[in-house]
């Protein structure tokens, strides 16, 4: 299906004249050179009946081909093409065969073929030239052949590679000029339009205002070929649509491609998708494919993407709701059995104190998980505020490795940090600061076994601050260091992953985005990891003060 806007082309005449004239001029020409060879030997006493014989044969198909000058065809061309291989054969062989002085002229087949045809000639002249290559030389080989003397060999030497040499130097620019015949110009035009009057799309071309030219293929449901037609492809869109419709062609008219989608006006319930492309003329060449069930199925994907964010925003906004109502009875769990623990009011069983101990360090357990679960929604929820002070650094580092000593101790694990002598201003969450610290601090010992051992190091670049917790253990693999950071992800074995709730990197990196910074893992399984921490919190006046002078290695009294 073809319709356009404009009439059919006219037929094209069957040939070409202007192509037709310069390719029997080329034959004349040729024709021409050898007629005044032959008269130039002759007035100078040196021909002979052989050599005058094979100039004559040689100049025949010219004079052929001015005989055919009324009639032309693919089969007087063929002909003629014949005739040129005939006479080159037979004037090569005259003259002394293959090895004589002619004997270039055995290509002359393919140059005629090259000057009378474009392409369909070329492959059938090729072959003709080798036909009259393979006489002359079994004529040369069989000794049929005369041979020239030796006073004519440097004429007709000259004679041949001159007509040769010429002859393909015009015809190659002759057919590079000549269009295709009316027949393969057509022939083509019907091939181009099977082809695409099967696709399973619609393939338009238009202009800038959404007019069509052509059409071919199948038609999208919903859009009608006729309605396209009358009405042009922007008013065949449901109206809401239109004004993106017309963008995208606007899009493609100015930059040279666009894509859209829009219901159209007829089915409002489907939905068709159109690509864009700007044609070297100018027009717009598009193509229309009915995208209705991808459509749904992405509007389906899109609600159900819309309702989890929105259930997981109000997940969290109902957990930071509920820091109080946690927080609250678990403070008093803990502090109501750390009294009884302490035997404050009087003395009491040994069975009731052992149980008083476990309920505190659960309450205390429960209190940390509950505080990073809060945390995190809070964040989530776009509700965590941070309390910048400015105050040491040293100092909240130096408090989350206190509360880690005991563990360490126990873990036979040991503790060190490498931290700078003179205090180290910065303008940050103190609270912030010992988390992430005290999370570090936490996850390097849970993967340490006994015997290793964990540094924090703390230095500044800059306005940067770089805190780095080190330690000697396990180490992480590297599928699982693209998860870490990410809320609810752990690594490790089973065991290892029931020691935790997976939030502990996730809230050191939430805390550093916070700050405006960034935390990086480095890690070679069974060798140990590093996490960097950087936060550009330091004071301008520290930054500019330097370095501190010196750092000191501070072991914490921890037993291996």
């Amino acid at each position: 299906m073809a319709p356009t806007d404009t009439p059919a082309p006219a037929p094209a005449p069957p040939s070409d004249p202007g192509a037709l004239a310069a390719a029997l001029l080329w034959s004349g020409a040729w024709s021409g050179v050898v007629v005044v060879a032959l008269a130039a030997l002759a007035g100078f006493g040196l021909l002979t009946l052989p050599v005058g014989l094979a100039l004559a044969v040689g100049a025949a198909p010219g004079l052929l081909a001015q005989l055919l000058r009324l009639r032309d065809g693919p089969r007087e061309r063929m002909a003629l093409i014949g005739v040129w291989a005939l006479a080159a054969a037979a004037a090569v062989s005259i003259a002394g065969g293959l090895a004589g002085p002619l004997g270039p002229w055995c290509a002359a087949p393919l140059a005629a073929a090259i000057a009378l045809d474009r392409r369909r000639l070329v492959s059938a002249g090729a072959a003709l030239s080798l036909m009259a290559l393979a006489a002359s030389l079994w004529a040369a080989v069989t000794g049929s052949a005369p041979a020239a003397t030796l006073e004519l060999w440097p004429w007709l030497s000259s004679l041949s590679l001159v007509t040769l040499i010429g002859g393909l130097a015009w015809a190659l620019p002759l057919s590079m000029r000549r269009p295709l015949e009316p027949a393969e110009r057509g022939a083509d035009a019907r091939r181009l339009e099977e082809l695409l009057a099967g696709q399973p799309h619609l393939v338009i071309t238009l202009d800038a205002l959404g007019k069509l030219g052509s059409a071919f293929g199948a038609a999208p449901p919903g859009v009608p070929i006729d309605d396209l037609f009358a009405h042009g492809l922007i008013a065949s869109a449901w109206h809401p649509d239109r004004a993106a419709l017309q963008n995208a062609i606007l899009r493609a008219a100015t930059r040279g491609e666009a894509d859209a989608g829009f219901a159209p006006r007829t089915a409002p319930d489907r939905w068709v998708e159109l690509a864009l492309r700007r044609l070297p003329d100018g027009r717009l060449a598009g193509i229309l494919r009915d995208a209705t069930v991808q459509h749904a199925r992405e509007v389906s994907l899109e609600a159900a993407r819309a309702e989890a964010e929105a259930l997981n925003a109000r997940k969290s906004r109902f957990l930071a709701n509920m820091s109080h109502e946690l927080r609250t009875p678990l403070n008093a769990v803990i502090g109501f059995s750390d009294i009884m623990k302490q035997r404050l009011f009087g003395p009491m069983p040994d069975r009731y104190l052992e149980y008083a101990r476990l309920i505190h360090e659960s309450g205390g357990h429960l209190l940390a998980v509950i505080n990073d679960v809060l945390d995190m929604s809070k964040i989530e929820a776009e509700r965590y505020e941070l309390s910048r002070t400015v105050f040491d650094a040293r100092e909240p580092i130096s408090a989350a490795m206190r509360l880690v000593r005991l563990q360490a101790h126990e873990a036979g694990v040991a503790l060190q940090s490498v931290l700078p002598q003179e205090p180290v201003a910065v303008e940050a969450d103190e609270r912030a600061v010992k988390q992430i610290t005290l999370n570090l601090l936490s996850n390097a010992l849970k993967f340490t076994p006994a015997g290793g051992s964990v540094t924090v190091s703390l230095a500044t670049e800059a306005r940067t601050l770089e805190l780095t917790v080190s330690d000697t253990g396990v180490g992480i693999a590297p599928e699982d260091v693209e998860r870490l950071g990410r809320p609810y992800e752990q690594a490790g074995d089973a065991g290892s992953r029931s020691l935790g709730t997976g939030l502990g990197l996730s809230l050191v990196r939430a805390f550093a985005e916070l700050h405006g910074g960034t935390m990086a893992i480095e890690s070679t399984l069974g060798e140990g990891a590093a996490i960097t921490v950087r936060l550009p919190v330091v004071l301008q006046e520290q930054a500019a003060g330097g370095q501190p002078r010196g750092a000191e290695i501070i072991p914490l009294n921890v037993g291996r």
